[in-house]
């Protein structure tokens, strides 16, 4: 998959005021997470990170304290969808010069969060604001491989830029089908350019890697509060920041 680089930044990116979304049609493959990840990362580079969560339904992203995690309500007061909703989040990404913002959104706001962004052709107007935006979806492995791929495919064919950052989650299983990684399907081939580049979250034993993240997830912890907190065995510590550094590494080599 590509990589590509930048100028400017700590990490050689230009985009340190850039907007990043989780975006997926499919629950429970791990958006929060990389929300989380990608905040921590942003914040260790320095950047004045700002966190927003709008999944009306799991609002796990702000379940993480340390992360000083926005909410949004996008509920009418007929429980729906408000659209207009979105506004707000325009409001502040062109607003808050400087800042790097990070959106969770759920599952039930996936279509609509993505077409208000192509109806009000909101990605261009942000860019002719030198707002850039990148996408993270996530590719998972086992039973919800084909929906996750649809929902990949679903932003790529609508994006008109070389934006998505797909993430490629092997908890559930190698990313894998008919013998083809993910790289290899239609779905990636077809859609190739509009990728700008990748995280694989390897899959590693779970009897002590896999628990250690679970553990750490369930308390809504940070790495880094994870890795310094009394209550984690030493070698559980040692195992989070290998998988710390597997990932910020990845992301090193992105220019987001």
């Amino acid at each position: 998959m590509p990589k590509t680089s930048g100028p400017t930044g700590a990490n050689g990116s230009d985009n340190r005021g850039g907007i990043h979304l989780t975006l997926q049609g499919k629950g429970g493959v791990g958006k929060s997470l990389i929300a989380s990840v990608l905040a921590q990362y942003f914040l260790k580079d320095g950047r004045d990170v700002r966190c927003i969560d709008t999944d009306p339904v799991n609002r796990t992203l702000a379940q993480y304290s340390a992360l000083g995690v926005d909410r949004l309500n996008l509920r009418d007061e007929h429980n729906r969808i408000d659209q207009r909703s979105f506004d707000t989040l325009m409001e502040r990404f062109l607003t808050e010069d400087g800042a790097t913002f990070v959106v969770d959104n759920g599952a039930s706001t996936f279509l609509p969060l993505w077409h208000y962004l192509l109806e009000n052709n909101a990605l261009e107007y942000l860019r002719q604001q030198e707002r850039r935006v990148f996408v993270h979806t996530v590719i998972t492995g086992g039973q919800a491989l084909i929906d996750t791929l649809n929902g990949f495919n679903e932003l790529a064919q609508t994006t008109q830029e070389r934006n998505i950052v797909v993430w490629v989650n092997e908890y559930f299983g190698r990313v894998e089908a008919d013998g083809k990684k993910f790289s290899e399907m239609a779905a990636y081939r077809e859609n190739a350019d509009k990728v700008c580049g990748a995280v694989i979250f390897t899959k590693r034993n779970q009897d002590t890697f896999g628990r250690d993240v679970e553990d750490m997830i369930s308390a809504k912890l940070t790495f880094q509060e994870a890795i310094t907190t009394a209550r984690m065995p030493i070698m559980a510590k040692q195992r989070l920041k290998v998988v710390q550094r597997d990932l910020f590494e990845q992301l090193d080599r992105l220019a987001i």
